[in-house]
């Protein structure tokens, strides 16, 4: 190699750099590239995308053909150096050579081409693929050598290629990517797709109307009290029962009955007559279950029933529903009808209200498992049955009870939380 010019030979050490360099740039985009992202572009016949694909259900050979080549010109390049230092300054030029070599291929060949591929992997990757696929052709023999030597080595420690989750997003992983998403993917829709992914993780018992706010019909009432409820009634199915919802008969829809008012012939036997056996659902079923429930049986309405059997309240597959996509007769950024605003910032608040539905509406975080009403909540902190005017702090909430009847708080005042130090966070209830 003695008689090749040094032009020559510094033109072959730049090539080999450079090469140095798309072995690093491709190794780092091939790994950093989005895998969902690759997959959607493959299945829309991006040939890049699909090139990609392929070498990458064999990751252990890419990094093995990337790595024998980048190690080949590495090598061959520090030689090449060598031979040109000895020409130029004698033996002396041996160090000088690989310390300015190992400089130039740090920058030139690694962290220039790698930062680059790891900000933009896929405008690397796929043309890097036109030239890492037929070279993996090329020299899968050797490469396939290496492998079985590598593997052979991972076997002795335990450590196995299977032993991948092939990139397989949990539930709660998924919720972040669907977080950070930004505008990508609409606010609204975000929080659709993230009430999707939590009705695994909400009952029925969460989002049930309680048993003392069921609206039915009571056989035992006369015929035109009936016929007054009916006809005011805001709900086009309603149960049908007598002295009580303990005694179901049945489920009642509306549209069903409109033949008999037409022609005047509603009676306790027509109305009977029409309701359909009622659907039971056990309150602790999570809502993605629920909904199928539902869909199986053909049914939008269910009775909600503990272990005992006893009737705990009612939901509806709107109930459901509305977890994902909110209130269906409000704007999406309207508040309840439980939740009302005041001029000095605060919020008058329907205490029957759920904790869920509160925390959704208000973007607070007060604890669901303890209690599922704001009523339900506020007598467990406090322990007894509070009198009017009673104040107190809930989760740095401020909180005034404003009305209290039948053993129970009606409506309270809530103003926005503030912070105190974490040894006055457990404040007493005063009476003002």
């Amino acid at each position: 190699m003695s008689d090749i010019p040094i032009s020559v030979l510094f033109g072959i050490l730049v090539f080999l750099i450079l090469f140095s360099g798309f072995f690093s740039a491709s190794e780092t985009s091939m790994m950093a590239i989005n895998r969902y992202r690759l997959r959607h572009l493959a299945a829309k016949k991006h040939h890049g995308a699909q090139r990609v694909s392929q070498l990458l259900k064999h990751p252990d050979r890419l990094i093995g053909v990337i790595l024998l080549g980048n190690n080949f010109v590495n090598i061959l390049a520090s030689s090449i150096a060598t031979i040109i230092a000895v020409e130029l300054m004698g033996k002396a030029g041996i160090a000088i050579a690989a310390l300015l070599l190992t400089v130039v291929i740090l920058i030139f060949s690694e962290v220039t081409p790698k930062t680059v591929a790891a900000l933009h992997p896929e405008k690397v990757a796929f043309p890097a693929s036109l030239v890492i696929k037929p070279l993996l052709k090329l020299l899968y023999p050797l490469v396939w050598l290496l492998n079985s030597a590598s593997n052979g080595i991972l076997k002795l420690f335990g450590i196995s290629k299977q032993d991948t989750d092939n990139y397989r997003l949990s539930p709660d992983e998924l919720r972040t990517v669907v977080h950070e998403a930004g505008g990508l993917i609409p606010k609204r829709h975000q929080q659709m797709l993230l009430g999707i992914l939590d009705l695994e993780k909400v009952t029925v018992e969460d989002i049930m109307v309680p048993r003392n706010e069921i609206t039915g019909i009571d056989l035992n009432a006369s015929l035109d009290l009936i016929i007054e409820q009916l006809m005011t009634c805001q709900h086009t199915r309603l149960p049908l029962y007598r002295e009580n919802v303990d005694n179901v008969v049945g489920m009642l829809h509306l549209r069903q009955l409109l033949r008999f008012f037409k022609h005047d012939e509603l009676t306790k036997e027509s109305l009977e007559k029409n309701a359909r056996e009622p659907f039971y659902v056990l309150e602790n079923t999570p809502l993605n279950t629920q909904l199928i429930n539902f869909q199986e049986h053909r049914r939008r309405i269910g009775l909600v029933v503990n272990e005992y059997g006893d009737i705990q309240g009612l939901v509806t597959i709107e109930d459901i529903l509305e977890e994902i996509v909110g209130e269906f007769t409000t704007s999406p950024d309207a508040l309840s009808p439980d939740i009302h605003p005041q001029e000095d910032n605060s919020f008058l608040v329907n205490a029957s209200i759920t904790v869920r539905e509160l925390n959704r509406m208000m973007g607070w975080h007060l604890p669901t498992k303890e209690a599922k009403t704001l009523n339900g909540l506020i007598l467990n902190y406090l322990e007894e049955i509070p009198e009017a005017e009673t104040s107190l702090l809930l989760e740095e909430h401020p909180i005034e009870i404003m009305q209290v009847a039948s053993n129970a708080v009606k409506m309270v005042r809530i103003r926005q939380a503030y912070k105190q130090p974490q040894k006055q966070l457990k404040q007493e209830t005063t009476k003002e």
